[in-house]
């Protein structure tokens, strides 16, 4: 069987809400569940994106295997009632999960092995209290959990809203999940709780950052079944890193890998023409990106370039200390990710993935009051399910309608191209603004190619990122100097720290402008890396 959900966590001020919310007007019981996590010393099921346990439910006990899925919202799932004497944390029988896809894989894994078998890495003890409530597109589960995960002396506390599907499309999960969020103010946590055990049990306080995965595409698609792809590779950069900043503990590169996840995924939208069919998307996307650059900000930019400058001060025997570089102030990264909006656009993507039947009106603001926000325990229970996901890509024809997908990621590529080569050739020509405008369309043909490469010619393609990395990383450093000097202009003209640090960057900025030709010129040089049909 699948499991079909999506969990967030509860911030402290909305417990008893929540609660008291799942709980509803008969006042659903807390049942207790206490279980028992295994794996190898060597974390070889969690490495494989597989989970075992064996957990006391009330009066029952279940042995239960997951696998991730390819969507964030769905794992397969296979559970075993075992005997109600059973010990939780007596050792799991593998072979009662054979004959499903997830069970066979454990089962090989296991086979291949000649290390140490299976042992207890972790506990769990929750409080769960659970309500199912009927939608316009099937029926949830809503489950509320309390308590602790354990291992050894180490203990990690659990507070969470779990949203599973029982009956009906996935929309459903993903639109009562759009009430919870903006009501209680919850945030999406794609880390399930035998990976934050797995985690605990190995010390660590968070997960690694996830970076861009391949795009697998094939002649076979349509546009639309290739974008859904390509749209499934940004959430998943863009869910998992949003998901750790948003727990407060993380490092710069989760939030850079967050931005390349939005960067990637508005490249995608304008590479095959479909922003105006996802306006919530695609403006949400662009804010999100921009409010969390104060952050890359002062990460990539600013310590970098103070750190040479206090190298060019030393070099110039000067003693005085390098000046801090003035950024705009802005929230807290973990503040922007778990504020509603930012919320509500990886809802969005969710949705979109799965093929929604129509565009919903836009939520309501939270700061307009919580009230305006229907109880999804109000819809109307007459089932509405989906028949078929609706197009994303050519919905009501047009022209282009009828090429292939791959005819029309090349058409995209051919034009961003075209468009950086005449910027290259005018670079010296060109203003600050126009030559910002080139690094983000480089940026957009880099990450047009990652997705298109299944239909290009392989042995050029590593050859033509690596020229373009080089004009990416030039270019990049003459915008990073010019946001510099802009901010230093607009402090004090009479800091002998501050004029030092105008000249450096001065001479770094006339620097980079004379070795622009140079790049250009590997970049214009580069193979070709579309085929043309014959």
């Amino acid at each position: 069987m699948q499991e079909i959900e999506l969990k967030f966590q509860v911030p402290a001020a909305r417990r008893a809400a929540v609660d008291a919310a799942v709980a509803g007007r008969e006042k659903s019981p807390r049942i207790r569940l206490q279980a028992a996590y295994f794996d190898t010393p060597d974390r070889a099921l969690a490495q494989a994106g597989m989970a075992l346990r064996i957990r006391r439910e009330g009066r029952r006990v279940v042995q239960t295997l997951k696998g991730l899925g390819n969507d964030g919202l769905t794992r397969a799932e296979h559970n075993v009632v075992l005997p109600p004497s059973g010990d939780p944390e007596a050792l799991p029988d593998p072979s009662l999960h054979a004959g499903t896809a997830v069970g066979d894989r454990l089962i090989a894994l296991l086979a291949k092995r000649k290390g140490p078998p299976l042992a207890m890495q972790f506990r769990t003890d929750i409080r769960r209290r659970s309500r199912q409530l009927r939608t316009r597109q099937g029926v949830v589960e809503l489950a509320f959990d309390e308590g602790v995960i354990v291992a050894g002396d180490r203990r990690l506390a659990v507070c969470e809203l779990e949203i599973e599907l029982v009956r009906g499309s996935p929309l459903a999960v993903i639109a009562t999940a759009r009430q919870w969020v903006l009501r209680h103010g919850l945030w999406l946590d794609t880390r399930s709780k035998a990976e934050r055990g797995d985690m605990l049990s190995r010390g660590e306080s968070m997960a690694p950052q996830r970076k861009a995965g391949k795009v697998r595409l094939s002649e076979e698609m349509t546009m639309d079944d290739a974008l859904r792809r390509m749209l499934l590779s940004c959430l998943d950069q863009i869910a998992v890193n949003s998901s750790q900043v948003a727990s407060g503990e993380y490092v710069d590169e989760h939030v850079h890998q967050l931005r390349i996840g939005l960067r990637r995924l508005r490249s995608a939208l304008r590479l095959v023409d479909v922003e105006a069919a996802m306006p919530a998307v695609t403006e949400q996307a662009a804010i999100l990106f921009r409010r969390l650059g104060a952050a890359r900000d002062r990460a990539a930019v600013a310590e970098p370039l103070e750190q040479g400058l206090r190298e060019a001060l030393a070099a110039s025997g000067l003693e005085f200390d390098a000046p801090r570089l003035p950024l705009r102030e802005e929230a807290d990264p973990t503040d922007i990710v778990r504020f509603g909006p930012a919320q509500v656009l990886i809802l969005e993507l969710y949705e979109w993935t799965q093929g929604r039947v129509a565009s919903p009106s836009p939520p309501p603001s939270p700061q307009r009051g919580e009230g305006a926000i229907p109880d999804a325990s109000c819809i109307d229970d007459a089932p509405r399910y989906p028949a078929a996901p609706s197009p994303l890509w050519g919905e009501g024809g047009g022209e282009g309608a009828d090429l292939q997908t791959r005819d029309i990621l090349v058409k995209g590529l051919k034009r961003l191209h075209r468009q950086v080569i005449t910027d290259l050739k005018n670079f010296d020509t060109l203003k600050d603004v126009a030559r910002h405008r080139l690094r983000k369309r480089a940026k957009r043909l880099r990450y047009g190619t990652e997705f298109a490469a299944s239909f290009l010619e392989k042995r050029k393609v590593r050859r033509y990122l690596d020229a373009m990395q080089q004009m990416q990383d030039a270019l990049g450093a003459y915008v990073d100097v010019t946001v510099a000097m802009q901010a230093y202009k607009s402090q004090s003209d009479k800091d002998p720290r501050i004029l030092f640090a105008l000249g450096w960057l001065a001479a770094r900025k006339k620097a980079l402008i004379a070795d622009i030709p140079r790049i250009a010129k590997v970049f214009r040089q580069a193979p070709r890396i579309w085929r043309d049909r014959s």
